[in-house]
């Protein structure tokens, strides 16, 4: 049996005319009646009743119609469901991740992963963190690429949000170079005197990592913010022009070390090691996204 036939079949009984069903099915009138023929011997009874007019179904047409059209449906149903699972398959990656990693980390990141896996279009919002874990909790990325301080907890933590180590790096306290070269402002400070410190706002990942290590900071540091951005980006303007001392990533000032212009402001203790990780929901997703997970795992072991 074709499906054409089934489709005659209801244009038929729609109609009531074998001329007018043939013109709606856009085949000459004799092939319409010999596919009508066809399905009828397919089915083993007259389906049309050709003494009537206008033409009408028999009995046994009146009770296969429903089920014509119920296998018709299903079909379409069917193959949307197979377009849609295509679609799904071949999918843009969403990513959520803070500036200062979509700025440093990810472009480099996904060229190193580009040998591993096609990869398909890709969609990154660059916000602050905490603007990334609601479009994480809302659905709206699969992914979320952000910075981790093992002793930190993060909105997102817990067997909901699986994660993993992409890469590591370090939050180094800098000031603009003196005359000298040396930092303009060097860590812990002079005694009694406070230290001016561009600071991140509420809303970052690495204030929040910043602020929980605090305590753990060598003593004799009076530290006083005088700038406060969620942008490192930013802080790394104000340091550059000489407005303080700030804790950028390592990745974000490779050029600005490596010349000069910034320059280390602390000893051993002062730099904070974090790392890069990606993160995930737990409930599965399209293939393309899967697919990149199992690549992104260090040595394709993802949890």
């Amino acid at each position: 049996m074709e499906l054409d036939w089934l489709e005659d079949f209801l244009a038929l009984s729609a109609s009531g005319s074998f001329s007018r069903a043939a013109e709606a099915r856009h085949v000459t009138q004799p092939a319409f009646s010999r596919r009508i023929r066809a399905l009828e011997e397919w089915a083993g009874v007259p389906l049309v009743d050709r003494s009537a007019h206008p033409a009408s179904l028999t009995e046994a047409g009146r009770r296969f119609h429903p089920a014509a059209e119920d296998i018709l449906r299903r079909l379409a149903a069917a193959r949307e469901e197979a377009r849609a699972a295509e679609e799904a398959a071949a999918a843009t990656l969403r990513f959520a991740a803070t500036h200062a990693l979509s700025l440093s980390f990810f472009p480099a990141w996904l060229r190193e992963l580009e040998p591993r896996l096609r990869l398909g279009p890709i969609q990154l919002v660059s916000d602050s963190l905490q603007a990334c874990e609601e479009l994480m909790l809302q659905g709206r990325a699969q992914f979320l690429l952000c910075h981790r301080h093992p002793e930190v907890a993060g909105r997102l933590d817990g067997a909901d949000f699986p994660s993993v180590r992409v890469g590591s790096d370090t939050l180094v306290p800098v000031a603009a170079a003196d005359g000298a070269g040396g930092p303009r402002f060097a860590l812990p400070g002079a005694r009694g005197a406070s230290l001016p410190v561009l600071a991140y706002s509420e809303e970052s990942g690495l204030g929040r990592i910043l602020r929980a290590v605090a305590e753990r900071a060598p003593d004799g540091a009076r530290l006083e913010p005088v700038f406060t951005s969620h942008l490192a980006v930013v802080l790394k303007r104000m340091a550059l022009d000489g407005r303080g001392v700030a804790w950028l990533p390592l990745s974000l000032i490779g050029d600005e070390l490596g010349d000069g212009r910034l320059v280390c402001a602390g000893g051993d203790g002062w730099p904070v090691p974090v790392e890069v990780r990606l993160v995930r929901r737990r409930a599965p997703a399209a293939s393309a996204a899967e697919a990149f997970w199992r690549a992104a795992a260090p040595g394709g072991r993802a949890p």
